[in-house]
């Protein structure tokens, strides 16, 4: 008998989520960054120079993991924090001509785990998967946002 759980759409999503970023990372793994890492440096190679709370909300971390991140992505020289003059007390993040650089060598590397990921699926399937997904995020972002105005 199947246990319940292995049924809910919750479980079952954050078990695919989870194994998606196992499979990333064992490619990731010969580059010494992890798929945490990447997401952040990814982010920052589309909108280079932004500050760290505005990085931190598009790559949807909180303010001590973006902390931590940044720590570890800095001490690797893929990133460079800079004094922002609009606000001394926030930093502008930047990425490196190296992290420009690894960035463009892991960006075809999840591409090819994500089409391997969906490889036997029909094109039909795989915009069904990004609609759904799509109106599950927005949904729990509506009941997030609904919760925190009457809080």
């Amino acid at each position: 008998m199947t246990p319940k759980i292995d049924h809910s759409i919750g479980f079952m999503l954050n078990h695919a989520g989870r194994r998606m970023t196992q499979l990333l990372t064992s490619y990731y793994e010969p580059y010494e960054i992890t798929t945490e890492q990447w997401s952040v440096l990814n982010r920052l190679a589309e909108e280079d120079g932004i500050n760290q709370k505005l990085l931190a909300i598009r790559a949807e971390k909180d303010q001590t993991n973006m902390t931590r991140i940044l720590d570890q992505l800095e001490r690797k020289g893929l990133v460079e924090r800079s004094a922002n003059a609009e606000d001394r007390r926030s930093f502008l993040i930047h990425i490196t001509t190296q992290g420009r650089a690894l960035n463009d060598i892991l960006l075809p590397i999840e591409k090819k785990v994500i089409d391997s990921l969906l490889q036997g699926f029909s094109e039909e399937q795989e915009a069904n998967l990004r609609k759904l997904l799509s109106q599950l995020t927005n949904r729990a972002n509506e009941l997030i946002k609904n919760m925190e105005e009457t809080q």
